[in-house]
């Protein structure tokens, strides 16, 4: 048996059935559920400071969008604030290092 007692994407248990093994598992409450989104960010981020792989970077989002559902947001909320957020204060195009103020 291996143990890995961390959240995992929908299909994973199809998946592993798929495979001739038998997962276990258990839904999350909200106050587990939201702890181990932020885990999985964690985790996500590492995974792709290390490799640099689009794919890493996807899997960020998904865990975005996930925490956004799980504050009581919509997507469409999220990208508000992103295009809000951006026409205030910019985005990174310019690679901007501030150093100091004076």
């Amino acid at each position: 048996m291996t143990e890995y007692h961390k959240l995992v994407r929908d299909k994973i248990p199809q998946i592993i059935r798929a495979q001739g093994e038998t997962p276990v598992t258990r839904t999350l409450g909200d106050e587990e559920f939201h702890a181990a989104l932020e885990q999985k960010l964690q985790e996500e981020t590492a995974e792709y400071l290390e490799s640099r792989e689009l794919s890493e970077l996807a899997d960020i989002l998904e865990v975005v969008y996930a925490l956004c559902r799980a504050d009581g947001h919509t997507l469409d909320q999220l990208t508000a604030a992103y295009r809000a957020k951006n026409q205030a204060r910019g985005g990174f195009d310019e690679r901007i290092f501030l150093i100091s103020k004076e």
